[in-house]
């Protein structure tokens, strides 16, 4: 070989070794970039106060006679997927949906399908998703190119991901609700997923609440809590930040939009005779629903970074009110010091005090459980609270409700932890209703005693005939307890 070939090998080499090293340094201070303003920045930024926390007033909650719209509470997991077809082909002129994650499957298949059917009858909808959390990529990207090139449809995405913007990768759309028309929208903890409709046996399963609200009177329709839904919806979907994700398909996208378009309208005739039990029946919401005397939409701000947490300060309001008894329910129960400094223990004087979450068999989340663990003995051993944990090894709980004096109770997104608080959109619904709030009551204590264990102030489980403690793996186990470590530090963002 000759010498000058030896010197330019050398050369390469170097020049090879060089970029590697220019690389690791780029990617290290990214890293750290994403780090300081993602994660270190929300640990110090203080939230824009408003007028808002003087306003705050929970007589507005409560009314003194019927009101013209109904409630109905939808628990079984095959009713709210029944549930969400029929309010969906029930649409005649309008549609809005708004979803945190959708997952891969049969469920999202029905879902999509649905709403093809409706758009194709003529009826305008939108789609907003988290621009994080949509997953419609993958094997699911062709449904972005059917809601895309659909006359019909409008899809944009909440906060897409912004690689220059860290500090935009934490404030998720978290709101989970479906307006139809005038007349019906839907509101709860569910995504769209199989393990949020699954049976009894599913690996995995997801048990979840919806509310049904049903405006009787669509000439009064500014006097309908579906009004404040409609409004901050719009008022999300017109913000600047959410975006419309593709504005023109190339020719291979409009082929494959074409392609799944025609699956999605045969989709029905496959699916329902292999599941003849899924056959769309005609359901009669008012019958299955329940009179209120008011109902009252509440949401967080539109913002970045830490948020204004006016669905905190609502619910601790409440808390705060309450005479007789409370019972929260939420599949993580962190309470940062930030959380608690808008609630003055001193003042909730409620005789009955309940909550309940998932055991560590039971969650999916061991993030979350970890940053729990450091308040879990104490909340135990607090005397007028009862802490109870779902024991489960295939499902865990996901609902999200807060009950007030067995007449208030509040359904929707927010889970009681600072990132549902300070971080993502949520929303909630407050129902004045003896008659919603006793079925609600009826489905809780089911189990409270049938599928939970009451927490001892040492962390064990107080023993119950009915219920077995689930063994957890002890991998698990392990992780969560390492993890419980760094989480001290880091709880502002679970």
């Amino acid at each position: 070989m000759k010498g000058n070939e030896k010197e330019v090998i050398v050369i390469k080499r170097r020049a090879f070794k060089t970029g590697i090293i220019v690389t690791v340094i780029l990617v290290v201070i990214y890293g750290l970039y994403a780090f300081i303003s993602g994660v270190l920045a929300f640990r110090f930024h203080q939230p824009q106060q408003s007028d808002y926390i003087y306003e705050l007033n929970v007589d507005r909650f409560y009314g003194n006679e019927h009101s013209q719209d109904r409630v109905a509470l939808v628990e079984d997991p095959f009713d709210a997927g029944l549930a969400r077809v029929n309010l969906i082909e029930s649409a005649n002129h309008s549609l809005d949906i708004s979803y945190h994650v959708l997952h891969e499957g049969k469920a999202s298949d029905v879902f999509f399908s649905s709403i093809i059917s409706t758009a194709d009858r003529g009826v305008q909808v939108r789609v907003l998703l988290d621009g994080m959390f949509h997953n419609l990529r993958g094997s699911m990207k062709d449904i972005l190119y059917v809601f895309t090139d659909h006359p019909n449809i409008q899809l944009k995405f909440y906060e897409p991901i912004d690689p220059l913007r860290p500090w935009t990768w934490n404030n998720r759309l978290h709101d989970k609700m479906i307006i139809i028309d005038k007349k019906y929208a839907m509101i709860g903890g569910r995504n769209i997923g199989d393990k949020y409709f699954a049976p009894e046996g599913y690996e995995g399963a997801s048990n979840d609440r919806d509310v049904v609200i049903i405006n009787k009177n669509q000439d009064l329709f500014n006097e309908s809590v579906i009004s404040q839904m409609k409004e901050y919806f719009d008022d999300v979907w017109d913000h600047e930040f959410s975006k419309v994700p593709l504005n023109k398909l190339s020719k291979r996208q409009e082929v494959a939009a074409k392609e799944k378009l025609n699956l999605l309208r045969q989709f029905p005739k496959t699916f329902y005779s292999t599941y003849p039990e899924f056959i769309q029946k005609d359901i009669n919401w008012l019958e299955q629903s329940f009179p209120t005397n008011q109902i009252t939409f509440i949401h967080n701000p539109i913002s970045r970074m830490n948020k204004e947490p006016w669905v905190w300060y609502e619910l601790t309001n409440l808390m705060e009110y309450a005479e007789e008894s409370i019972f929260i329910q939420s599949p993580y129960i962190i309470p940062n010091h930030e959380m608690m400094k808008h609630l003055n223990i001193d003042d909730v004087t409620a005789d009955e005090i309940h909550i309940l979450t998932n055991s560590l068999a039971a969650t999916s989340n061991i993030f979350a459980y970890s940053g729990y663990m450091k308040s879990r003995e104490g909340i135990a051993a607090t005397s007028t609270v009862d802490l109870y944990e779902f024991q489960s090894i295939t499902r865990q709980l996901h609902m999200k409700s807060f009950l007030f004096d067995s007449r208030i109770s509040v359904v929707g997104s927010f889970n009681f932890d600072p990132r549902s608080t300070f971080l993502s959109t949520e929303s909630m619904v407050v129902i004045d209703s003896v008659e919603f709030a006793s079925a609600l009551q009826n489905e809780v204590e089911t189990v409270l005693t049938e599928q939970s264990l009451l927490v001892d102030s040492n962390g064990s489980y107080v023993q119950n005939s009915q219920v077995e403690v689930e063994d957890t793996p002890f991998l698990k186990t392990a992780i969560t307890k390492i993890l419980s470590i760094p989480m001290r530090f880091f709880q502002y963002m679970l």
